[in-house]
């Protein structure tokens, strides 16, 4: 068979933690998709991060019965970053879809998805602008996002979680990239091209808990900023010429207006100690930014890999 004739494969990679509450629904929702376009190949990649729950259990009775699921599980939790990123490169299509398994995106949205891939498209998004989940932490997020487009080295695509659909010459490049600690969200527009943009309601979670804390939101927050613009290293610098520059005007100030009212004035401790912990505050500041790309430093020479898995479940 000619190469042209040949099947496009769609491989749809879900990452999972303790979610043994969706995985069954998650797994149904992708076949009726997949059932949709018997046109293509497909695998649906599940990447467990060691969960203590139930969920590899479901997840190994799903593959027996559906040779098209494939199952990565990892021998301990690697983070919500470099779990999730092994298991898109680990999947084996002509496009790649990327599915969380909250079920918070519409998973009817694929076909528009599959649909722009074949007219052309090689990035095909989902932008979320409007949310059913927590009004507050849906304007962070959109703050984030905000933020992350001003300062970025890079375009940078608001609203955007990482539901998407890459195609696989997009997927290869990546895979050449040596990335321990990787932005996903900035390497793809970042290295993407003939990218299409298809907006969305996301939908709130309907079973189990969100595994996302302050630390994790916090954790990627960061890997973007550090990953993507050199602006807060630029800042941490242009705020401490500033208050160093305040700092000598206040002192000359005081020194002026002690000259002048010698008997009279009195300094007092107040200034002394409000001076001392604003600039310690500003210090510490500084050096905590500083730390954070020190530790990307760290973390590139270390060089490890993303995951050690424990084993694969219906790869060839």
């Amino acid at each position: 068979m000619d190469n042209s004739e040949k099947r496009k494969k769609i491989s749809v990679v879900t990452p999972c933690f303790n979610e043994e509450a969706n995985i069954v629904d998650v797994h149904q929702a992708i076949k009726e998709i997949r059932d949709l376009h018997p046109q293509y190949d497909w695998e649906h990649l599940f990447i467990d991060n060691a969960s203590i729950d139930r969920t590899v259990t479901l997840l190994k009775e799903i593959a027996a019965q559906d040779k098209d699921v494939k199952v990565i599980v990892n021998i301990k939790n690697f983070g919500i970053i470099r779990s999730p990123y092994h298991g898109y490169l680990s999947a084996e299509g002509d496009a790649v879809i990327v599915y969380m398994c909250d079920l918070q995106d519409p998973p009817e949205l694929i076909s528009d998805f599959v649909k722009k891939w074949e007219e052309g498209h090689k990035l095909v998004v989902g932008v979320k602008n409007s949310s059913e989940e927590n009004p507050f932490m849906f304007l962070v997020r959109k703050i984030f996002y905000a933020i992350m487009d001003r300062i970025s080295e890079t375009d940078h695509i608001k609203n955007f979680t990482g539901f998407g659909l890459y195609d696989k010459s997009l997927m290869d490049i990546l895979r050449t990239l040596r990335e321990p600690y990787p932005y996903f969200r900035g390497l793809v527009v970042e290295y993407g091209e003939n990218r299409i943009e298809i907006p969305y309601t996301q939908r709130t979670r309907k079973k189990g808990k969100t595994k996302n804390n302050f630390y994790t939101l916090y954790d990627s927050a960061m890997g973007g900023f550090v990953a993507n613009s050199k602006v807060p290293l630029r800042l941490a610098n242009f705020l401490g010429f500033g208050v160093a520059f305040a700092s000598l005007l206040i002192a000359f100030g005081y020194l002026i207006y002690k000259l002048v009212y010698w008997d009279s004035f009195q300094l007092g401790a107040a200034p002394l100690v409000i001076g001392m912990f604003f600039l310690g505050a500003v210090q510490l500041i500084f050096i905590g930014i500083i730390g954070e790309y020190v530790g990307a430093i760290l973390t590139e020479i270390k060089n490890r890999p993303l995951v050690i898995e424990k084993e694969r479940i219906n790869f060839d």
